[in-house]
């Protein structure tokens, strides 16, 4: 593989400058909020489409699994191809989604959209890459900072938006609502996005990714549906055995390819460059295991939990945007959307066993209706002890060091960020 610089065109002002970076972030809010949105909203649905909470869970699941897969397929498309291409595409491929969401009469149409919007996951590793190709050098840890943080706010407004909605309107208005806004961006993407000035001459290997959705495929649906078969039945046992060993032949088919979908060596790469970016998740961390720490020793007032709220979101923002920093600077500019897009593709896993395992804890507290105190505080316990393993992990992160160089004949070593 080597490196083309293609269409070296770049916004001229700064104006140009922002509207590039809010075309983007709000095509990563947009997406955040379409993901999330479907969580306080499952029981209505369930109920709409005249299914089981079983079948309500495939809402979920299917988007989560169709994200983990399509993110780092099209990230290293974006790559090859042309980042603002495959980003209009994406972005089209997600108002499609969307509008089949809306209109579904039935659980298998409604499963057929959340799939299809998985596809809007690689908006976060397109958006990084057009970013560290375009902006100025001075700009880029700020953008992508930027670009990061909107994860949270879009997430956030997906989790307590529905309630106003589906107080005044039918729960296609979740759908119909993000619809006009991706609608009216995918247009101005296509307009305003310049062509990506670099790119790397390659193939996606399908073989690897055939690989990548099998055992993906497999960890999500263990890990989604584990509540309900049971943690140590056969059947989730049998389903995680069998990802883990597709895993790790994908991972030694990556290793001896010639054209790796994923550049596993990559995962060793050093910091460019002594970065704030560093102590940055550090404070991240600091602050989301305070959050918890606080709500597994407080009795519980209002106060209390607003305020351990705020700074769990404080962390959540730093760390996001840090992470995405360290990423970029850490890798070669080729393999920005595919490095990128693993992120993606970590935190849908970590979010999705998250998640289950919270419903497990909470769920194993309840009594006769409603989950008890200690469920939660069980919860939050975990989390706490997770943030300090992610903690001490933020602490041995390199302070500096050499990424690879890329292609010498081509991009001089210099213009890397």
């Amino acid at each position: 593989m080597f490196l083309t610089r293609r269409n070296d065109q770049r916004p001229a002002t700064g104006a140009g400058h922002t509207l590039l970076l809010a075309v983007l972030a709000i095509s990563g809010t947009t997406f955040a909020l379409l993901q999330a949105v479907v969580v306080p909203a499952l029981p209505t649905i369930e109920h709409a489409l005249r299914t089981t909470s079983n079948g309500g869970a495939w809402i979920l699941t299917v988007n989560l699994l169709s994200t983990a897969v399509l993110t780092p397929i099209l990230g290293r498309a974006g790559d090859i191809a042309g980042k603002h291409r495959v980003l209009t595409a994406v972005m089209a491929a997600l108002a499609l989604g969307t509008l089949v969401c809306a209109v579904a009469p039935s659980l298998p149409v409604m499963l057929l959209g959340r799939a299809i919007q998985g596809a809007g996951g690689a908006s976060y590793p397109l958006a990084f890459g057009i970013v560290r190709d375009v902006l100025p050098r001075e700009r880029i840890a700020g953008a992508i900072g930027l670009v990061s943080s909107l994860v949270g706010i879009g997430a956030g407004l997906g989790l307590v938006g529905p309630g106003l909605i589906l107080a005044h309107l039918s729960y296609h208005w979740l759908f119909w609502l993000p619809l006009i806004v991706v609608a009216g961006i995918t247009p101005v993407i296509a307009r305003c996005v310049p062509p990506s000035p670099v790119r790397a001459a390659a193939t996606v290997n399908l073989r690897s990714a055939a690989q990548m959705t099998a055992g993906l495929a497999g960890l999500l649906v263990a890990i989604s549906q584990a509540p309900s078969w049971g943690w140590t039945s056969s059947r989730t046992l049998v389903v995680l055995a069998a990802s883990v060993a597709m895993v790790i032949a994908w991972t030694r088919s990556e290793l001896r390819s010639p054209e790796p979908l994923v550049d596993m060596r990559m995962m060793a790469a050093r910091i460019e460059r002594r970065i704030g970016s560093r102590r940055q998740l550090q404070a991240a961390m600091a602050c989301m295991l305070l959050a918890y720490a606080v709500l597994v020793v407080a009795p519980g007032t209002v106060l209390e939990v607003l305020a351990s709220m705020v700074v769990l979101g404080l962390g959540l923002g730093l760390g996001l945007s840090s992470l995405a920093n360290l990423i970029v600077v850490a890798v070669d500019r080729r393999q920005t959307g595919v490095a990128t897009a693993m992120n993606t593709v970590m935190r849908t896993l970590g979010g999705a066993f998250g998640a289950q395992l919270a419903a497990t804890c909470i769920g194993a507290s309840r009594h006769g209706g409603l989950p008890s105190d200690s469920g939660f505080t069980v919860t939050f316990g975990v989390c706490a002890v997770a943030l300090a393993i992610g903690l001490l992990g933020a602490r041995v992160v390199p302070r500096n060091g050499r990424a690879a160089a890329p292609s010498s004949a081509v991009v001089p070593a210099a213009a890397n960020s």
